[in-house]
Order: C-alpha cells, then structure tokens, then sequence
C-alpha cells in the first residue's frame, strides 16, 4: 500500500516539475506566439497525433470557449483531405514532443504553401517541425512520469499547460469578461445567471393570476388555487399594480377572522407596495430578490406599473440559475 502511495506522488511530483520548468521559457517567443494568434484574421488550427492530439483537442476547446475560434485538426486525416479545412490567414499550433511525427511532417508542405503561420509545442526544438515553425515553444521534460519513460505523461501535462498559458494570456489581451464567457456557455451555470432574464422565466397571459381589489376574498382564493403560483396580484380597472395576496396571507387570515375572512374584499387583504422586478432584469437578480426577502415570487410591471408577468422561484431553480 504504501508502495503504491509512493508511485503516486512520485508521479505527481515529476509532472509538477514539468510544470515549473516551463516558467522560465515564457519569453519572446511566447510572446509573438501571442501576437500571431491574436492578430490572426482566420481560426486556429491545433493538430497533434495520439496522445498529442488528445491535448490539442483540450487546447482548441479552450481557445475557441475563451474567444478565440478555433478546431482540431487529426493531422492523418489532413493529409487525406481535410487539410482543406486550413485556408489562408489561418495560425496553425502543431503539438509534437519529438517534432518528427510523420503525419504532421506530411502537412507541413501545404501549410508552407498557404503561407500559414506554424506555431510548434515541441520537446526537440532542433526538429523538423521546429525548424519549419515560425514560432517554437519549447514544452521539453526531464523524464516522463512513466517508469519506463515511454508513456507520453509528465509531456503531455506540460503541452496542456503551456496550450492554458497562451489560452489565458489571449483572454486578458482580449478583455475577455465573465460576459463574454457565458456568452460561449449558455448551457453551464455562469451563462445561466449572465444571459437568462426575467422575461424568458416569468409567466404571462392566461395563467398570470390576477384579481380586482373589489373581488370577494373566496373568489380570491379560488384564483391563487387555480393558477397554482401561490399568489394573485391585486390589479385596478387598467391593470395597474395594487398589491398581492398570497397563501400564507390566506392561511393567516383564515387564523385571524375565521369564516368571516372569505366575504372580505381583496383590497382589504393584499399586502401593499409588493417587491416587484422588470422584465429585462437577470432572473440571478431576481432570485437574490427572493432571498433577502424570504419570498418565492415576484410581480413584473412595466413601466406604468401595469402587470405583465410573474416569476416565482422554482422557474428560476428548474433552470439551474444557483
């Protein structure tokens, strides 16, 4: 067992310091690459082979979610055609620790005559793919992780860093916001909470309850039951905004008037001046409404206080906005 704890942090070890060791070679060269990409009028195009290529799929991924377009390219298939895919003012970033893998020497002639700009992370910067790249950045290890030191390990971590760094960098010199990032992830919880609004959550229409403040409070019951949002508004003759009326106004009126309660009127139930949100606000906003207010819905009036919706809680929940 402790063996095996050993090996494990041995590993972790041999690749942090791949890691470390890359500090140091952040220099000019870093920088053009920076340039070339950030200047570049096309996409980005990271190709690399077996376990190469799983690293350039991680960095084209990050790349393109982070505001620079980009795809990976199986540099095999290119030279089968889909190297069709590279066009003039394209940037392609080559991974290959030994910069002498076959199927990306293959391409190197077509990326030659587009004139494309080769970026190379490579662990041999006197190889053949460095020597045609216009930019080499060295991503050379000691050892590899692998006892034997021929399983692509502590390589592949640093190729991945380095792709993070140049990914990172790009980022800031683009200004790149949370905005921004939601923008490219409207599926996760962040592009959720930046890009969902009010109006895309709140009901409308036939099932937005909504009473007159003359209405007999057993009619107002029988809205609030009916629309099952827990609560009515309290509108005038124009639809304006009066008050609400909700359950828990229900139960503890029923607690303080008895029978009585249900031959009252509306108006003389509803709570007065509710906490209301408009239509174009984030529905994160709205949700941080609820909770300071220890609410579950709230009122959307336009501008001239007149109802258009509601939103209650469990729309926003049921988006995973948390």
């Amino acid at each position: 067992m402790r063996e095996l704890i050993e090996q494990a942090k041995k590993v972790l070890n041999i690749e942090a310091e791949a890691i470390k060791l890359l500090i140091d070679r952040i220099d000019d060269n870093f920088i053009k690459a920076i340039d070339i990409i950030y200047f570049c009028k096309g996409k980005v195009v990271v190709t690399g082979m077996g376990k190469s290529g799983l690293i350039g799929k991680k960095i084209a991924a990050t790349l393109a979610s982070t505001g620079t377009p980009a795809f990976f390219l199986n540099p095999a298939e290119g030279s089968h055609g889909d190297i069709g895919m590279v066009t003039k003012g394209d940037v392609v970033i080559a991974i290959s620790n030994s910069g002498e893998t076959k199927e990306i020497i293959m391409i190197l002639p077509v990326l030659q005559r587009l004139d494309i700009k080769l970026i190379s992370l490579t662990g041999n910067p006197f190889s053949t793919l460095a020597k045609a790249s216009d930019v080499v950045l060295d991503v050379s290890v000691k050892e590899e992780a692998c006892p034997m030191g021929l399983v692509p390990t502590a390589s592949t971590t640093a190729a991945l860093a380095m792709g993070d760094a140049l990914s990172v960098t790009l980022l800031n010199k683009r200004g790149f916001k949370e905005e921004d990032f939601a923008f490219f992830h409207p599926g996760g919880s962040l592009g959720k909470k930046l890009l969902i609004k009010v109006k895309d959550l709140m009901h409308t229409g036939d099932v937005l309850p909504m009473v007159s403040p003359e209405t007999p409070m057993i009619k107002a019951v029988v809205e609030i039951s009916s629309k099952r949002l827990g609560v009515t508004s309290v509108v005038d003759k124009d639809g304006k905004l009066l008050g609400i009326i909700t359950d828990g106004d229900l139960r503890r009126g029923i607690e303080k008037w008895g029978k009585e309660f249900f031959d009252m009127k509306a108006k003389e139930v509803m709570t007065k001046n509710p906490k209301t949100i408009g239509e174009e606000e984030l529905a994160v906003k709205a949700l941080s409404i609820m909770e300071d207010y220890s609410i579950t819905s709230l009122m959307v009036p336009d501008d001239d206080r007149r109802v258009k919706g509601i939103i209650h809680l469990h729309d926003i929940l049921r988006q995973g906005i948390v």
